[in-house]
């Protein structure tokens, strides 16, 4: 739900200090990547999708890139990505896999 966190860098931190040294995090979020943004404006679904109008919704969307920094900085190595659904470029969703070193 990393997606609905207000304060993203603090909740990373946190799930690293509640891992031990070799745990793992898994962590899931909406997939949002380049060409998946670009489909969504070009056919015109981009308000659909971001649902700005949904109280207490999606407060920040991420990409590989911006999830594999926010998780670095936290200390999480061996950070990877699996997308879910749909093909890779347009996928629904992603899991972050991440170790603590």
């Amino acid at each position: 739900m990393v997606e609905h966190v207000y304060a993203p860098r603090d909740y990373a931190r946190t799930v690293f200090d509640l891992l031990e040294p070799g745990g793992v995090a898994i962590i899931s979020t909406p997939y949002h990547g380049y060409w998946k943004n670009l489909a969504l404006a070009v056919t015109g679904r981009m308000d659909a999708h971001f649902t700005a109008l949904w109280d207490h919704g999606h407060i920040k969307f991420w990409s590989i890139t911006t999830l594999s920094e926010l998780l670095r900085e936290a200390g999480f190595v061996d950070v990877r990505f699996e997308r879910v659904g749909r093909v890779p470029a347009l996928a629904k969703s992603m899991i972050a896999v991440a170790r603590r070193a």
